[in-house]
């Protein structure tokens, strides 16, 4: 079985899985149904996330990637192991931000009013929510559709609005199952720009999970890549490409980026194919 540990990685302390933002799976496995009808999703899995990480799952369909994240956001339980996020188990929206493949705001609010429904869940007085909420909408780049209903604006923009929505509890985990798969090409290169610079600003913990080894390669700080079912991790790649105020085109243009897509590119079809 391949190991969950890549062999230069460092392993962190116990210090280090209690601060905000760590997360941590201990010999996780997942099941879904009973009896002949038993599934095994994923595991077993050890993995261990530091705070301020961009961990990237990939992996082709059904490798269990979305299974972890759920795991990961206390949405699901694990059949066996434990998951631990900044040192407990995590509780369904309390553990983290979680941004889905569709944005799921309400149509009868503005953008503004979405944003404001989730200060108020996210418990900020209602002294403080204009202010948060035109912070957050400047970082998503949504400063002047505010009083615009969400049918109106495009797919992109509501995915921005989702992202807003998820990064306005001040928690130190952001969850992003795939939000970019149904958007067309130039779109999604805009967004995982934006979704990179938001995150680098906010200094989150951030699990993204794709198909996209281009993706995985632009976004990650970290990629771990599964096994076909039931997910287990073929390969734990640390990223060393530049995080900062980068050109993007320069970014994915470089021999660098090539090569790691490449790798990351082959580990999914082997691990898809093994």
């Amino acid at each position: 079985m391949p190991s969950s540990k890549s062999p230069g990685q460092a392993v962190p302390t116990g210090a280090d899985l209690a601060r905000p933002g760590s997360v941590r799976l201990d010999h996780v496995t997942h099941r879904y149904g009973r009896g002949s009808e038993e599934v095994t999703a994923v595991g077993p899995i050890d993995l261990n996330v530091s705070p301020g990480e961009f961990l990237v799952l990939v992996g082709a369909s059904g490798c269990g990637k979305s299974t972890l994240l759920r795991l990961i956001a206390g949405f699901e339980q694990p059949t066996h192991g434990s998951v631990q996020v900044s040192g407990t188990e995590p509780r369904p929206g309390e553990a983290a931000g979680v941004v889905f493949q569709q944005p799921r705001l309400f149509p009868w609010r503005t953008v503004q009013g979405n944003v404001d429904l989730a200060l108020r869940y996210a418990g900020v007085d209602r002294d403080r929510r204009p202010q948060r909420r035109a912070e957050l909408l400047r970082r998503v780049g949504l400063e002047d559709a505010g009083k615009r209903r969400t049918w109106e604006i495009s797919g992109g923009q509501q995915q921005r609005v989702a992202i807003a929505r998820a990064l306005a509890a001040e928690n130190p985990l952001f969850l992003l199952d795939e939000p970019f798969a149904a958007l067309d090409a130039l779109t999604r290169e805009r967004l995982q720009e934006d979704v990179r610079r938001v995150t680098a600003q906010s200094g989150r913990t951030t699990v993204f999970v794709t198909h996209s080894a281009d993706e995985a390669v632009f976004l990650g700080s970290r990629i771990v890549v599964l096994t076909k079912r039931p997910g287990t991790v073929a390969l734990d790649l640390p990223i060393t490409l530049p995080r900062g105020d980068v050109d993007a085109e320069e970014l994915r243009n470089s021999g660098e980026f090539a090569e790691l897509r490449a790798r990351v590119s082959h580990a999914v079809k082997d691990a898809a194919a093994a």
